[in-house]
């Protein structure tokens, strides 16, 4: 393995783990969400949405290494 890919591999590292703290931050935030008694619709969808894009890019990084 050269250093380069070296590089490459632990920056996709460290961003997958960045987007891996973001996405379970999202889910509590669902989670919240869900727990009240008035649920906004349109937040939940957009948390969701935003949960979804967060995991694409994990996959996607994930089969770029």
């Amino acid at each position: 393995m050269s250093l380069n890919h070296a590089v490459v591999n632990h920056s996709s590292s460290a961003r997958v783990q960045a987007l891996k703290a973001k996405h379970k931050n999202l889910s509590k935030q669902i989670e919240s969400e869900q727990s009240r008694p008035f649920i906004s619709d349109q937040m939940l969808v957009e948390l969701k949405r935003e949960k979804l894009k967060l995991k694409e890019a994990i996959e996607g990084i994930r089969e770029d290494s």
